[in-house]
């Protein structure tokens, strides 16, 4: 071999050391990245691992403390998990039985538990089922449910979870909620029945009173002295204020009741008719300062409320130039309504009293102590409030709020 072609391969023998040692030293750099990298990692995993065990510890003390009954089912309705909130209210332990779901289903509810079943396994879920169950005691309990679907890594269903809330004691009292106000309604049908025929029977013998006290003028004309004329005037009166009094009662027993009819009421005409229906005297004003609502009522109960308001301002107005005034301002859910006048006034220790029935501040034929507390009655029913401002001797302003 020539020394040219020995020094080639030794030329060629050096590039390849230097290029091994090249390539170990980059060897030696990756190797120190990895064990770097390695060491990173296992720490990491040591932190995930202790997150994962420590939220496995909270959601299993969940589990275990969650006041209400958590159960777990598979697709075909076994009983895979459940807490012990659960075994103490259905009265199944999965550690020492199988059991399947079905046996909880009251049978009377079995139509609407399948089918309730079928929407959680097409929807995915469902919320707030309401249904009857039968605990392994044989109770009948009512729940409330709230269920989901548990899927696997391929979005295959493999099973179901719920919460399961036991609303018994709810329910019963729902039961004899929905008993007392049925036993009330009818209560109060007869007692509104009744109110009726005692205002016929009470009202008949006055008016025969009234007949005969006619006749007895009429028969007697020219020989009743004066006095004896006066007290049959007398008692032509207190027959008038009694039968005011009956009627002002069945119109009382009625104010309360239920709405029968609900329609747009217009209460620029129901103030119209009222107007038209009371008697005002000449000095006496009435203002409707701007135009009022239309609300959705009952137009009978809205003219009792109008009509005793200003029927009270009237009445108790004592000033030359009477004024009476209708306002109302609105609010998001509700109208405030007001009837102020310039009368007499009320004093400050009245204004709870006068509402209550039979009160009136001034005895008079024309005042039964009936027309506010029918006002009140209507203002309750349609779920308002109502207060009065007066000052003795300068008038008064009746509030009152109707829900919209």
């Amino acid at each position: 071999m020539s020394q040219e072609k020995i020094d080639i391969l030794q030329r060629a023998l050096k590039r390849e050391k230097a290029a091994r040692k090249a390539a170990e030293k980059i060897l030696e750099d990756k190797s120190k990245e990895l064990y770097v990298l390695s060491e990173e990692l296992k720490v990491s995993n040591a932190k995930l691992e202790a997150s994962v065990n420590e939220k496995s510890s909270q959601l299993e003390g969940v589990f275990k403390n969650i006041n209400d009954a958590y159960v777990v089912i598979d697709i075909t309705g076994n009983v895979i998990k459940m807490n012990n909130v659960a075994i103490d209210f259905f009265g199944y332990d999965i550690a020492q039985e199988n059991f399947n779901i079905v046996r909880l289903i009251y049978f009377k509810d079995a139509e609407y538990a399948f089918t309730s079943f079928k929407t959680l396994l097409k929807e995915g879920a469902f919320a707030n089922y309401t249904a009857r169950i039968i605990t392994k005691q044989k109770e009948i309990k009512w729940v409330q449910i709230n269920a989901s679907l548990i899927y696997d890594e391929n979005e295959k269903p493999i099973a179901a979870q719920g919460i399961v809330r036991d609303i018994t004691a709810l329910k019963n009292l729902e039961n004899q909620k929905e008993k007392i106000l049925k036993e009330l309604e009818k209560s109060n049908n007869e007692l509104y029945e009744y109110a009726h025929i005692v205002s016929h029977d009470l009202k008949s013998p006055l008016r025969s009173i009234d007949a005969l006290i006619s006749w007895i003028k009429m028969d007697n004309e020219g020989k009743l002295d004066e006095p004896t004329l006066q007290n049959l005037t007398l008692i032509e009166g207190t027959l008038e204020t009694m039968e005011k009094l009956i009627s002002n009662i069945l119109e009382y027993s009625s104010a309360g009741s239920e709405i029968n009819e609900t329609k747009y009421v217009y209460l620029d005409q129901i103030m119209d008719d009222v107007s038209r229906l009371l008697f005002v005297p000449e000095h006496i004003s009435i203002k409707v300062l701007k135009k009022l609502p239309v609300v959705k009522g009952d137009s009978t109960k809205f003219q009792q409320l109008f009509q005793n308001l200003v029927s009270n301002a009237i009445k108790f107005n004592n000033k030359d130039q009477g004024i009476i005034e209708i306002d109302f301002v609105e609010e998001p859910s509700f109208y405030q309504f007001s009837v102020s006048d310039n009368g007499i006034g009320i004093e400050k220790k009245f204004h709870d009293r006068i509402f209550k029935i039979f009160h009136s501040l001034n005895k008079s034929k024309e005042s039964t102590g009936i027309g506010l507390s029918i006002v009140k009655k209507i203002v309750d029913l349609y779920e308002g409030t109502i207060w009065l401002e007066s000052e003795p001797g300068e008038g008064t302003t009746f509030f009152f709020t109707i829900k919209k």
